[in-house]
């Protein structure tokens, strides 16, 4: 690079993006830029106390980011790989040296369900997540509120609404919890039950309307309002830009999370498809990827090969309200296995990972080298995927 100094930017200010902005920041001599389209950073695994009224799910990035980060408050339409330029919404343009590809998941539309896009509540970013705040303050307690959803999200939040004594009902669409083991499930249905959940394990919704979801059976349930937390999608900015990706958009990588087809181009978090098998999009996933990603731009700087991810998962913690939760312990390759803990011994584990992540962010941020992060497991189809 004639002496210069290279620049690195990194598209995506969530969990990954972080973790591998910090971690460039090993070395002096590179110049760092963070774009990201709102000002403050999304504590995601918080959206559903957010639209709860249970607490807030944001913090300032001059807190989370090392004080070289230059953070750049817009959002990026298109990679231009001739150019290496990264094209912003405001028309400027960003030149780089290698690019770190965070760009995070969003919400999953499901198009084919008549009615989600117009009436049903996704919870998976800060506006919307406002959006359902703001509805149900408007709303008297005892409205009918559906959640459609039982991954994690959806247990989230039909338990944290269920709690502050609302009526709801969660339709699961075949399994109650599929990534929990089976103990785990009955733990987890004990414990909506005592809140006063109904649980739809088998209901499948094929409309939803103003106020009502509409069962298979043509069952018609009164829903003041419908929350959908039926999976993720991810931004098309890599499809956009000519990138190859995989059926979701997320971007393919080799095994080293460069892009496979350019490789100033590394990804990281949920919109990486490394061998076109993605790992489970959670923030577990993404710090260590962010790290990832940054260790490889490193390598290629130098010019030493970078090293293939080698990341495992330890289990899934989930809150069901403030009071009540479950830790779902699980293998190197996030399959559950028959160990969990519940109670409220389990929602107090689960708030300190919840502060733990972001001290692991903060702490980052001042000592760049830093991370706390497991090796050894396997990626998994779209198809296993749960939030």
């Amino acid at each position: 690079m004639s002496g210069q100094r290279a620049h690195v930017v990194v598209i995506g200010g969530g969990y990954a993006g972080i973790a591998a902005a910090n971690r460039l920041r090993r070395r002096t001599d590179i110049e760092i830029t963070l774009v990201n389209p709102r000002p403050e950073f999304v504590e995601r695994i918080r959206l559903h106390q957010l639209a709860a009224g249970t607490g807030s799910a944001t913090a300032a990035y001059d807190s989370l980011l090392g004080a070289d980060v230059r953070l750049v408050v817009d959002t990026a339409e298109r990679i231009d790989t001739a150019s290496r330029t990264v094209e912003l919404s405001t028309g400027t343009g960003l030149v780089y040296d290698y690019l770190v590809y965070a760009v995070g998941s969003t919400a999953a539309t499901a198009s084919s369900v008549p009615g989600v896009d117009e009436y049903a509540y996704p919870i998976a970013e800060l506006e919307q997540a406002d959006r359902l705040r703001e509805t149900l303050a408007t709303l008297p307690p005892d409205s009918p509120i559906v959640v459609v959803g039982a991954g994690l999200t959806g247990l989230e939040t039909a338990a944290e609404l269920a709690e502050r004594g609302r009526s709801v009902q969660l339709l699961c669409g075949g399994v109650l919890g599929p990534s929990l083991s089976a103990p785990g499930r009955r733990s987890v249905a004990g414990r909506l039950a005592r809140l006063g959940v109904e649980v739809l394990e088998t209901a499948v919704v094929t409309e939803v309307r103003a106020d009502a979801v509409v069962l298979g059976d043509s069952t018609v349930l009164p829903s003041a309002v419908t929350i959908w937390t039926a999976g993720f999608g991810v931004p098309g900015l890599a499809r956009a830009s000519g990138l190859r990706t995989d059926a979701l958009g997320r971007l393919i990588t080799d095994e080293t999370l460069t892009s496979i087809d350019d490789d100033h181009i590394i990804a990281a978090g949920d919109a990486a498809a490394p061998s076109g098998h993605p790992l489970r999009m959670s923030c577990q996933a993404a710090i260590p990827l962010g790290t990832q990603a940054a260790d490889t731009v490193l390598s290629r700087l130098t010019g030493d090969r970078p090293t293939s991810i080698d990341q495992a998962f330890i289990g899934s913690c989930v809150s069901l309200g403030r009071h009540g939760g479950i830790i779902q312990a699980a293998r190197r390759d996030d399959t559950a296995v028959d160990i969990f803990l519940a109670g409220r011994m389990a929602a107090a584990f689960k708030e300190a990972v919840c502060r733990s992540t972001l001290w692991q962010l903060r702490r980052a941020a001042v000592k760049p080298g830093s991370s706390l992060w497991l090796k050894g497991g396997r990626r998994i189809t779209h198809a296993e995927q749960t939030v």
